[in-house]
């Protein structure tokens, strides 16, 4: 039995306490968050203890799940890593670089199972394109929210975009070899609205707008590469295909198109999405990994990747508007 301690049990943290509360083979030590009001709130609801001192929450347990300010992370990951205990943080997996190449090189001196939360890899829509060749030379993405004040302790680059760099990098067999990048503070002391272009050496190109000060939601990507066109709906969980039509499209939707070089058939199928929760999956995901001794689906390398290309854009942005 895993035995797991939460910190942080805010908006968020309930989400999580709510999921571990339904995954088998763990146990719930308890909590520690700071705020009065909500540990009695969670203490009462959930009968779990609530830890006043953070070292004797981790001492309790096999693993913590950090759900705390990101101001937090590396306090709270470098005193479990300390105790060789497993460990889950929420993205971005730090607040600074230099903290963020800290805990790289803890995790490793420790030898633990490190996973950082880039929720959006466990989407459904997402998971469909698991069985499909997937070689994008051009990216665009669209992810917009409406206005939080809880979100607003870091930029929009780290509070949403960061979820689709993750994606981005992930898709990309490749280096980034250039960045530009634009974005304005208009609710809040950091960017709330960005614009970013990644050009990668392989030659693929990925064009991503965030805003956090948006009327209506949305999160979409779009994939070019030879032959087809993908949408993904990370927001309606829906996904399409559009390509050349071969032998193994026979369930698609097909119809011919007359072009320069003869007759073109095109296909146009929508995977099959399973409705699964995704937050449930990545902390599954994080306690198989615990117990059959394997690699954690989204690494501490995979979340420095993707905070590290989040702090090259902010640099970027505060250049342009110097």
């Amino acid at each position: 039995m895993l035995k797991v301690g939460i910190f942080g049990v805010g908006h968020l943290g309930k989400f999580h306490l709510n999921n571990w509360k339904e995954i088998g083979n763990v146990e719930l030590i308890g909590f520690y968050d700071p705020s009065d009001e909500n540990a009695s709130l969670t203490a009462e609801k959930y009968q779990l203890k609530r830890f006043s001192n953070i070292n004797k929450l981790i001492a309790a347990c096999d693993a913590v799940d950090i759900v705390a300010p990101t101001t937090s992370h590396y306090e709270l990951c470098k005193a479990a890593i300390l105790k060789s205990k497993h460990v889950f943080v929420e993205k971005p997996l730090a607040n600074t670089m230099d903290e963020a190449k800290e805990l790289l090189k803890l995790a490793k001196e420790a030898n633990i199972k490190f996973q950082v939360g880039h929720v959006e890899r466990f989407n459904p829509a997402f998971l469909a394109l698991n069985s499909r060749e997937i070689a994008p030379m051009f990216i665009e993405v669209h992810r917009l929210a409406q206005f939080n004040p809880r979100g607003t302790d870091v930029s929009v680059i780290l509070d949403l975009m960061i979820h689709d760099i993750d994606i981005v990098l992930k898709l990309v067999n490749s280096n980034v070899k250039s960045i530009s990048a634009n974005g304005v503070s208009v609710m809040s002391d950091t960017p709330d609205i960005a614009n970013v272009r990644l050009e990668f050496d392989n030659g693929c190109v990925a064009n991503l707008t965030s805003s956090r000060i948006s009327i209506k939601k949305m999160r979409k990507m779009r994939l070019f590469q030879k032959n087809s066109y993908i949408s993904i709906d990370f927001l309606e969980k829906k996904t399409e295909i559009t390509k050349l039509k071969t032998p193994e499209d026979k369930d698609a939707f097909t119809f011919d198109i007359e072009t320069n070089h003869g007759k073109k058939t095109i296909a146009f199928f929508t995977p099959k999405i399973e409705d699964k929760n995704a937050i449930k999956m990545e902390l599954e995901s994080f306690r198989d990994a615990i117990i059959n001794n394997t690699n954690t689906v989204v690494s501490e390398v995979d979340g420095f990747r993707a905070m590290e290309v989040a702090h090259l854009i902010l640099e970027k942005i505060s250049k342009n508007n110097q």
